[in-house]
Formats: C-alpha cells, sequence, structure tokens
C-alpha cells in the first residue's frame, strides 16, 4: 500500500520504511533508583508544535521502543507535523535501539521510569505541549505514572487495563 501525503504542496510517498527528515538524538536516561534507560528523541527541522512521549506495548509480548507503531511515529512525525517524538525501552526491555538496564516488574518499579522521562522532557529538553501516548501495557503506566500536571494530556492505543484499578476523572488530576 502507497499512500500519498501533501506537504505544503509538495507531495511524497510514504512506504512502510520511509524515514523523513529529522535532527535524531539517542541518549540515556537514569531513574532514581539507578536503571538506565534507552531513548530516542525524533525532533522536526522546524521549530517544534508539540511533543509525544511514547509507552510501549508489554515487553512480554515483544512490546518495545521500536514496535513498528512508534517507529514509524518517530521517522514521519517530525518532518510531517512539527512534532518531537521521544521513545523509550522501559526496565529489562531490549529493541534494535539497545537494551534498558534492570529487569520487567508487571507496571510496578516502571513508575519510575515513567517518571524519569516526562522528567526529561519537561526538564532537560524543554518541550512544550507534551502528550503521553500509552499503547497496551503502556496506557497501564500512562493512567498510572504520567501525573505531572505539566503534561497536556494522554492518548491511549489499545489499553488493556491489567494492572490499573477504575479510577474518577477527578483522582486522575491528583
Amino acid at each position: 500500500m502507497v499512500t500519498t501525503v501533501r506537504i505544503y504542496a509538495m507531495a511524497e510517498t510514504l512506504r512502510p520504511s520511509t524515514i523523513l527528515p529529522s535532527n535524531r538524538l539517542m541518549t540515556k536516561v537514569t531513574t532514581v533508583d539507578g536503571v538506565e534507560l534507552i531513548v530516542e528523541v525524533a525532533a522536526p527541522l522546524n521549530p517544534s508544535k508539540g511533543a509525544l512521549l511514547m509507552c510501549h506495548p508489554n515487553p512480554t509480548g515483544g512490546g518495545m521502543m521500536d514496535s513498528h507503531v512508534y517507529k514509524k511515529a518517530a521517522n514521519r512525525l517530525p518532518a510531517l507535523a512539527d512534532l518531537t517524538i521521544v521513545r523509550f525501552n522501559t526496565r529489562g526491555t531490549s529493541s534494535e535501539q539497545g537494551t534498558s538496564t534492570g529487569a520487567y516488574d508487571q507496571s510496578k518499579l516502571e513508575k519510575h521510569d515513567v517518571e524519569a522521562m516526562v522528567a526529561y522532557c519537561l526538564d532537560e529538553l524543554k518541550l512544550e505541549n507534551l502528550w503521553v501516548v500509552g499503547w497496551s501495557f503502556g496506557t497501564e503506566l500512562t493512567l498510572k505514572y504520567a501525573r505531572d500536571l505539566r503534561i497536556k494530556g494522554i492518548i491511549l492505543l489499545s489499553p488493556p487495563l491489567m494492572y490499573t484499578p477504575p479510577v474518577t476523572p477527578w483522582e486522575l488530576l491528583s
């Protein structure tokens, strides 16, 4: 399948492997409990209009920062929408970008991972208009731990809600 997208009156053919121009940074972020997370920041060449912090699916089922939806977002959205995309591997998770230290903890110690990444995005990268995207297991992490009031919103893809108890909307704001 080939999709044609018009960008500023200029046609680009997007194929599954298309990587559009962006400024990429591979780095590591350390959590409060000493775990080193593998991180990639894909920033637009133009001024950024917003940012997405991506929380990946469950690593026990193959989820990682390089999951196809997130990889395509990082490869395209900086150029197509002037968005900064921040992807990371949670503790103990491996991908072609590398392996984060620590061990998978069924969404418990991953609290430190999400909090470290939110702080990195807001305090170090100084990203504005930060949204947190959770996919599957990542929705659990987003709902439970992306609580910084500077976050503009959350986007949840395929939430399993295996570890998250029901909450009211006002509890999310506390």
